[in-house]
Parts: structure tokens; C-alpha cells; sequence
């Protein structure tokens, strides 16, 4: 039986697709950062812990375009194509899936009615990168009341002085929580072993 304490977190797993790890420095950290999701969906499986891939994909036709990809003239994580499969690796077990197409998850879908609907008060976040989509997704959760658990390990940006700035930045600015995966994970475990 899930404990009590861990019955209202959602793992969220933010854009741990192919275009996203192009970059040299994302390639670089790409096997830990997916291993350390990995660990969480399969710890948020055994206690009954909802998980949400977010997923961003884009139309072929340029419709869900952002402005910078339309003055670069180039579309990434397009629907259908190899940048918009999930990261080498990712193995996240039964979760349900989010697309988005753009930085915050909760932007134009149903993210919000989802986690309500699971009574979810707080979202354990994970993915890239930690300045956009990861922060994005922080902050939207933030405007609705809703906990965050930035997971240290399992996020990463092209520039790892962003990325630690961009934690700090949270924690400070909205009482975000910084944890690793193994804290997070032994949170759980810890939750589960009160509740017998």
C-alpha cells in the first residue's frame, strides 16, 4: 500500500527526448541524467506514485512554431521525426503522456486537471533543460499552489553554471526544494517503512 506522505507527489518527466540532448554539454551528461529518471519512475512505480512524461512536439506545418524557431527557420522535436523519440535509454514504465508545445507543461494542456485530478500536491521535476522548460514548469506549478522537488541530478543544461544558478534561483525565489535522486527516492522509501 503507498504511504500516506508520498500519496500526493507526481514524478514529472520534462522533454528527455532525442533534439534535446543535441547539444555537446546535454549529450555529455545524457546517461546519467536518464539513469537517474529511470531510478525515480521505477521508485514512484513501486509507491504508487503517479508518473507524466512531458513530451514536446511540434507540427510539421510550422502552426506550433515558437517565434525563435520561426526566425531560425528551424523546427525541433517535430511530431513524427527521430528528434521527438524519447532519450536513449529512458525507460519510464507505464506513465501517462503530456505534449506540450511550449517551455511550461502546463501551458495549452491539461496538465493542471490532471494533477488535481490525482490529488497531487507536490510534482517531483526532472529533464531539460534546468533554465527553461524545467524552470518554466517550476514556476507555472508555483502559481498553482502545487509543491516542487527539483531533482539535482536528473536535470541538466548546456551550461552547468546555468543549471545550478537556475536551482538556486528557485529554491530561494519560490521555496523550491533541491534534492538529489537518491534523496528523493529514500524519502519514499522512508514514508513506506513509517507507514507498516
Amino acid at each position: 500500500m503507498p504511504a500516506q506522505e508520498s500519496a500526493g507527489d507526481a514524478l514529472l518527466l520534462v522533454d528527455l527526448q532525442v533534439d534535446y540532448f543535441a547539444d555537446d554539454e546535454l549529450a555529455r551528461c545524457r546517461e546519467d541524467v536518464v539513469a537517474a529518471c529511470n531510478r525515480l519512475a521505477d521508485a514512484a512505480h513501486r509507491h504508487g506514485v503517479p508518473v507524466l512524461e512531458i513530451r514536446t512536439e511540434h507540427a510539421p506545418d510550422r502552426s506550433t512554431w515558437t517565434l525563435t524557431m520561426l526566425e531560425d527557420d528551424q523546427g525541433v522535436v517535430v511530431r513524427d521525426t527521430p528528434g521527438a523519440q524519447r532519450a536513449e535509454g529512458l525507460e519510464p514504465g507505464e506513465a501517462d503522456c503530456v505534449v506540450k508545445t511550449r517551455d511550461s507543461a502546463f501551458f495549452g494542456t491539461d496538465l493542471g486537471e490532471r494533477l488535481a485530478a490525482l490529488d497531487v500536491r507536490r510534482v517531483v521535476l526532472c529533464g531539460v533543460s534546468t533554465e527553461s522548460c524545467v524552470a518554466a514548469t517550476a514556476r507555472d506549478a508555483f502559481a498553482h499552489d502545487l509543491q516542487v522537488v527539483l531533482v539535482s541530478d536528473a536535470t541538466a543544461s548546456v551550461d552547468p553554471d546555468e543549471h545550478d544558478h537556475t536551482l538556486e534561483m528557485l529554491r530561494v525565489q519560490h521555496r523550491q526544494q533541491v534534492q538529489t535522486a537518491d534523496e528523493v527516492v529514500a524519502a519514499w522509501d522512508g514514508h513506506d517503512a513509517e507507514g507498516c
